[in-house]
């Protein structure tokens, strides 16, 4: 009897192991993978900005790629298998759309301040749809094995990819608006979409916040 108990034991503890390699790998994959869109995106966008030459243009290019960064304090942390540091990711990922929420906000109120209405706005528009395209794919891929391994550190952090797409399909509408003639409708689309951002950013909070309780809480 006591060798069957010790032979179940046994299993269970290769089970537990086996589960726990298994969650690192995906994680780490899912990151990579979401990490190289990012990247192809970033590359294509600044293609465009050396033909277009447009500053809004690379202001965009550079947002995306330092989103893109948010991936590696989460693969550091699926490859340590340590639901402390994934905690403490997912805590970075939420401090980086309130950040990507504020210079949104700061840059909105400068151009109804100040109205500098992009040029080159067939580039602009392009940009956009990479964008948007990028992360889009980043946010499912994200979301979706986030969602299967538990992991609200990677919840969160394809709503961040999916707050950038909205950001992204943003400036397609303003290259639209200003095309039309409307000046204003860049920054006062800006507003908006911050504050679709500072939504976003709340829901993710709550779903890293809930995770940690979880960890927390009784067995």
């Amino acid at each position: 009897m006591s060798d069957h108990s010790h032979h179940r034991g046994h299993g269970h503890s290769h089970g537990l192991v086996h589960h726990s390699i298994r969650r690192s790998r995906e994680g780490v994959r899912a990151v990579g993978i979401s990490l190289g869109v990012l990247g192809v995106t970033a590359v294509a966008q600044a293609v465009v900005f050396v033909a277009a030459g447009s500053v809004a243009l690379l202001a965009d290019l550079i947002h995306n790629a330092g989103d893109a960064m948010t991936a590696l304090p989460l693969a550091v942390a699926f490859v340590m298998r340590s639901p402390a540091a994934e905690r403490r990711a997912g805590l970075a990922v939420v401090l980086a759309i309130l950040i990507s929420a504020c210079v949104a906000a700061v840059e909105s109120v400068r151009r109804l301040l100040d109205p500098s209405p992009p040029d080159h706005l067939w580039a602009l528009a392009l940009a956009g749809v990479i964008g948007f395209v990028g992360n889009r794919v980043a946010a499912v891929v994200r979301s979706r094995v986030g969602r299967r391994l538990d992991s609200p550190a990677l919840i969160a952090d394809g709503d961040h990819a999916r707050a950038d797409a909205y950001v992204s399909l943003a400036v397609v509408a303003s290259a639209a608006v200003v095309a039309l003639g409307f000046d204003l409708g860049d920054p006062l689309i800006g507003l908006g979409i911050t504050f679709v951002i500072l939504r976003i950013t709340i829901s993710s909070w709550r779903t890293v916040r809930g995770g940690t309780d979880h960890d927390h809480g009784p067995p």
